[in-house]
């Protein structure tokens, strides 16, 4: 009909530490916040940071890719707006910040040729 002594020992001092219970069973939360920046968010912010810099540099015969997948050179740049040539004598006007890839002029030689 009564708890034990033992048993209302054990309650006692569990309601002691908890506190301390609380934030140990939020740690494994916070463990996975923090691999998670470090794995996914912090990467993705470098490659943004990367890509903005090289949109902000880009100059005429650059090769680049818009989001939608349209590969083209660079013939124009303007202050939001770039000029693509996509195929010869066809030109195409995108907005900088649709690019998703910049290569430097003259990167390579095709491997067809």
């Amino acid at each position: 009909m009564f708890a034990t002594p033992a048993y209302a020992q054990t309650a006692g001092s569990a309601a002691a530490d908890g506190g301390l219970a609380s934030i140990l069973g939020l740690a494994p939360f916070f463990l996975i916040f923090i691999a998670a920046y470090f794995l996914m968010i912090r990467p993705q912010q470098t490659r943004m940071k990367q890509l903005q810099t090289a949109i902000d540099a880009l100059k005429k015969g650059d090769e680049v890719t818009t989001a939608g997948g349209v590969i083209g050179k660079v013939t124009k740049v303007d202050e939001k707006v770039v000029e693509l040539e996509i195929a010869q004598g066809v030109r195409i006007k995108v907005i900088k910040s649709t690019l998703a890839a910049v290569a430097a002029s003259g990167g390579g030689k095709p491997a067809n040729d």
